[in-house]
């Protein structure tokens, strides 16, 4: 299989979402075979941190981002890393790799016992800091996506980045609403295994 061909999604879905903006990253691979979909993993990010707009993203998602425009960048050379979604603070959605593949977004990471978190999610970056409220435009294209992947994928789970990568990640830290995700996608709270509602 090539990026774009179906695989673990619903017939007739290639893993692109038709209204996401498409920027193919290089830094994914395919799925190992027979791994269901089943994890749903939300980040956030901004680069340089707590700032907002522009295109660095895109280009550490494209292994396009100059390490030298600014300091914080520098750690980042050479890093090969990329979600499957971007939504950024108006709204818009940018899909960076097909669902069907394995983008690279979760890095050393577990889920209920299972490591390489990777290989059975779909990463989706909220542009923003783990400490700073998310806009509400973010909020609704988030519960669109998420709906729409739930009928696509036999998606069981919610988590954080740093629920899966405890001490080493905190995203996507307070400034977000779990409780505001769960009731829109309507899931029941076990979905939510480390959130207490």
């Amino acid at each position: 299989m090539s990026p774009g061909e179906p695989g673990m999604a619903a017939a007739g879905f290639d893993g692109w979402m038709p209204h996401a903006r498409r920027v193919p990253s290089p830094n994914c691979d395919q799925r190992p075979d027979g791994v269901a979909v089943d994890l749903l993993v939300i980040h956030c990010i901004a680069l340089p941190p707590r700032h907002y707009g522009g295109d660095a993203i895109e280009r550490l998602f494209c292994n396009r981002l100059d390490p030298a425009v600014h300091p914080a960048f520098a750690p980042l050379a050479g890093v090969r890393v990329s979600a499957h979604f971007v939504v950024h603070r108006d709204g818009a959605l940018t899909q960076f790799v097909s669902c069907d593949w394995r983008a690279w977004h979760a890095g050393v990471s577990a889920f209920e016992g299972r490591p390489r978190c990777n290989d059975f999610s779909i990463g989706i970056e909220l542009e923003g800091s783990d400490d700073v409220v998310f806009e509400d435009a973010q909020y609704d294209t988030l519960i669109a996506l998420g709906s729409d992947l739930l009928l696509r994928y036999p998606l069981r789970a919610v988590a954080g980045h740093s629920d899966i990568a405890p001490g080493r990640k905190t995203d996507p830290g307070t400034g977000f609403d779990w409780r505001r995700l769960k009731n829109a996608l309507a899931l029941p709270a076990a979905a939510f295994p480390f959130r207490s509602f």
